[in-house]
């Protein structure tokens, strides 16, 4: 009993001891270091991360597909050829996985404009590609939307007057973008039902001010990302059929 008396006085003493002392800054040293190529490696960890560097670089390089030209968000008015290949593709890969966990089908794709992020030139595409488009963490989700949020969302394609990329609907508009009609999975949108539409979470959560998306009647998750989805679709086919069409335009 003495001993942890005692031990129990030391420790009290070195808590008050602490406590009673004040402690200040008395000077602030800054320097500013510039990461740049002047840096020398430090060949300890080059040597460590270059089997692993020279792995990844096999990987994100391997040719999966090829592009028979070059493919832009700036060439088209309201809908361009790669935009129109990340919205299809969406839909394509991201329909069955829905499918499978909901028994519904997806009715329509709305990405946005600012997140193609590259160019696809013409040449051998790669997994490297479509991390250069889609550099985001960004997964497709399934919002369920009324037909009064789908007239939302017209409204704001009618305002935004921008190739957001689309799929599964078809909008014409007059020359001063204001839209006339619109069709989903060509047939007149019902006020009655509900269209599942696929997105992605930056989005659905109001990105790009697409305020649409705000309390669907149901969300689901589809835990695939974007860029994954392209890298698989690229893996299925051989060369890159990508258009201008006819899904969004003006007359």
């Amino acid at each position: 009993m003495k001993f942890y008396r005692l031990l129990m006085i030391v420790f009290t003493t070195i808590i008050f001891s602490c406590k009673s002392e004040k402690n200040s800054i008395s000077k602030i040293d800054s320097e500013r270091i510039s990461i740049d190529n002047s840096l020398n490696d430090d060949s300890e960890i080059s040597d460590f991360i270059k089997p692993y560097k020279q792995h990844l670089n096999a990987t994100l390089d391997s040719v999966l597909a090829y592009n028979p030209e070059l493919l832009s968000k700036s060439k088209g008015d309201l809908n361009t050829a790669i935009g129109n290949l990340m919205a299809d593709t969406v839909y394509l890969q991201a329909n069955p996985v829905f499918k499978r966990r909901t028994g519904k089908e997806i009715d329509m794709v709305l990405l946005n404009h600012g997140g193609i992020r590259s160019e696809i030139p013409s040449g051998n595409i790669t997994s490297r590609t479509a991390y250069e488009i889609m550099p985001f963490e960004n997964e497709i989700v399934v919002a369920e939307l009324t037909a009064k949020k789908i007239k939302q969302m017209l409204k704001y394609l009618e305002k935004a007057k921008t190739a957001h990329p689309v799929s599964g609907i078809k909008i014409l508009a007059n020359r001063n973008y204001k839209i006339i009609k619109a069709t989903i999975n060509n047939k007149e949108i019902e006020d009655d039902r509900t269209y599942y539409v696929a997105t992605s979470d930056y989005l659905v959560t109001g990105g790009d001010n697409m305020r649409f998306f705000k309390n669907p009647a149901s969300l689901h998750s589809t835990d695939y990302k974007i860029r994954n989805a392209m890298i698989d679709y690229f893996n299925k086919i051989d060369t890159i059929k990508a258009k201008i069409d006819d899904r969004y335009i003006r007359n």
